[in-house]
């Protein structure tokens, strides 16, 4: 698990709708460099920015274009103003974030910080061209039943002791995902799993206009997203062998936490 990308660029490198929709009119062009770009804020709430994304860009393909390099002149300067070295080095760079760690692949997205008003953290994926800032945990490469164990009440439960707060809202943090004690599955509980998975995703489809804060409001959620996570909670919670019927959640995170101790034990022999 690693954080997203960070521009560090004074605001210079985000578009706005309108901006990104002016900039293409004036340079049909530059299209290709704008990609999407989400910040928890803009993943929860369906929110669209762009960013200037020039890795790998020749300069050649962007030197003449005049709005382009006027912010470039202007991430240049704020970065020189900065009060840490690496960021002021990072001047001489103003085409690229100062931290890139975006996946060539499909990856897992989870906001940082997330409402505690929300039984489920809404994690999700999102494709390579989608760039994931700062605001943002990303796993590469994660299956359908990783998936399923992450968004489940197990791992919720989980989350709810162990991650941080800001104010009252829910902060996952890689310790929570790093530190999580996975359970020991057969093949047939994991294929359950990415099955009730994979129901979750397609019951959020069913709305498409709709942002994952309308979606996983507790009053607003739809009986189609409720039933998908209900069901992948009763699949998962069989792959930890635990009660469906008198499993509470303080119950459930005792057991967590034995299992985690069972391999901090394990892994000091």
């Amino acid at each position: 698990m690693s954080k997203g990308s960070q521009p560090t660029d004074g605001g210079n490198l985000i578009f706005s709708l309108d901006e990104r929709k002016e900039l293409i009119k004036k340079y049909p062009v530059v299209e290709k460099f704008l990609k999407r770009y989400i910040s928890a804020d803009d993943y929860i709430n369906n929110k669209w920015r762009y960013c200037l994304w020039l890795k790998g860009i020749s300069p050649s393909e962007y030197r003449n274009i005049p709005p382009i390099l006027k912010r470039l002149e202007m991430v240049a300067e704020c970065r020189r103003k900065s009060p840490t070295t690496s960021v002021r080095r990072d001047a001489d760079t103003p085409m690229l974030f100062t931290q890139i760690r975006q996946p060539e692949t499909k990856y897992l997205a989870m906001p940082e910080v997330s409402s505690s008003r929300r039984r489920y953290i809404p994690f999700g994926y999102m494709d390579p061209d989608t760039i994931a800032s700062n605001m943002l945990y990303l796993v590469s490469n994660a299956t359908l039943y990783m998936f399923g164990i992450m968004t489940s009440n197990v791992h919720m439960a989980w989350l709810r002791i162990v991650g941080g707060r800001l104010k009252s809202d829910y902060r996952y943090t890689p310790a929570v995902y790093n530190n999580f004690p996975w359970p020991t599955t057969t093949d047939k509980q994991k294929a359950v799993i990415e099955q009730t998975a994979q129901g979750v995703l397609d019951a959020r489809a069913l709305y498409p206009d709709e942002s994952l804060a309308d979606l996983y409001d507790e009053t607003t959620m739809p009986p189609e997203l409720r039933k998908a996570h209900q069901n992948n909670d009763r699949a998962v919670m069989a792959a930890y062998g635990f009660s469906v019927k008198d499993m509470t959640e303080s119950r459930c995170v005792g057991k967590l936490m034995r299992m985690y101790q069972a391999l901090m034990d394990k892994s000091g022999e």
